[in-house]
């Protein structure tokens, strides 16, 4: 396993931007696919986005698509998910995640290694 911090959360008007980061406190973020997942209150917990570690391939959610964008930097063990054109429907806790070897996968049982989580507000 391997210890994931996000951050770039916070409090956004429709249409907005976030960036939001998931860092490995490992020495690398190699072999790893990354994903981030949101969880809205009162809801499931749903997947966002996922990149895998070599390719990479990246795979989105229906929702999110043409919105997100998910990137990886292998020099600053960093993973980002970009999130342009917010809407009050994003407003959720993100949590990204991470599983060595595995699948690009959208089941959040796939990951063995979970962040806090960050919490993003869309104010319409």
């Amino acid at each position: 396993q391997v210890q994931l911090v996000e951050s770039g959360g916070g409090l956004v008007q429709a249409g907005g931007s976030l960036r939001l980061s998931c860092a490995a406190s490992a020495r690398t973020f190699s072999g790893y696919v990354v994903a981030w997942f949101r969880q809205a209150p009162g809801k499931e917990r749903e997947f966002v986005a996922a990149i895998s570690w070599s390719g990479p391939r990246t795979v989105y959610a229906e929702s999110v698509k043409g919105r997100f964008s998910i990137s990886r930097d292998t020099v600053k063990n960093t993973v980002y998910l970009q999130m342009n054109s917010l809407k009050p429907e994003d407003t959720a806790v993100y949590s990204c995640a991470a599983d060595l070897w595995g699948p690009v996968s959208v089941n959040a049982d796939q990951y063995d290694s979970w962040g806090q989580g960050t919490q993003v507000t869309v104010s319409s």
